[in-house]
C-alpha cells in the first residue's frame, strides 16, 4: 500500500527516521563511554549535541509519519500505527526534558542517562512496531507488478 507522503513512490517517513534513530542510539553510546572516559565532558558534550540532532530530525520525521498514519483505511494497521505514533511521542517527550536537564546543571548526570536508556527502549519497541506495519502490513510498499 502506497503512502502519500512519497517521492518517487518511496515513503518518506522511512527515508527520515534512519537519521534521528541513529543519532539518539549514538548520544546514549557517548553517555556510556563518558562514564568509563578519561574525557567525560566531551563525551557528554557529544551524547548532547547528537540528542538534539535526533530530536530536531524526530519532529521532521513525524511529520510524514502522521500524513501516513491519516491516510490508513485498515482498522488493524491504524491501531499498530497510533501505538506506535504513542511510543515515538513519548519517547520524544522523554528527550525534551533530557534536553532540558542538560542545560541546567552538570551535577545530575544520573537522569539524563536514565532517560535516555528508556527512551532507546521504547524506540526499539516503536521500530519493531513499524517494521510490523511494513512487512506485515505492506505499508509503504508498493506492490504494482514490474
Amino acid at each position: 500500500m502506497r503512502t502519500p507522503a512519497s517521492i518517487g513512490g518511496h515513503p518518506i517517513h522511512a527515508m527520515l527516521i534512519v537519521f534521528p534513530v541513529g543519532l539518539l542510539i549514538f548520544s546514549l553510546i557517548c553517555d556510556l563511554i563518558s562514564l568509563r572516559s578519561a574525557d567525560p565532558t566531551t563525551w557528554a558534550t557529544v551524547a548532547f549535541y547528537t540528542m538534539v540532532g535526533g530530536f530536531i530530525g524526530a519532529l521532521a520525521a513525524a511529520v510524514p509519519g502522521l500524513i501516513d498514519l491519516l491516510s490508513l483505511a485498515d482498522k488493524d494497521t491504524k491501531k499498530i500505527a497510533i501505538t506506535h505514533m504513542s511510543i515515538n511521542l513519548v519517547a520524544v517527550t522523554l528527550y525534551a526534558v533530557n534536553i532540558w536537564l542538560r542545560t541546567g546543571s552538570a551535577s545530575n548526570t544520573g537522569t539524563p542517562l536514565l532517560l535516555s536508556v528508556v527512551a532507546v527502549a521504547l524506540l526499539a519497541v516503536s521500530g519493531w512496531l513499524g517494521g510490523k506495519m511494513v512487512h506485515e502490513h505492506g505499508v509503504g510498499v508498493d506492490v504494482r507488478p514490474g
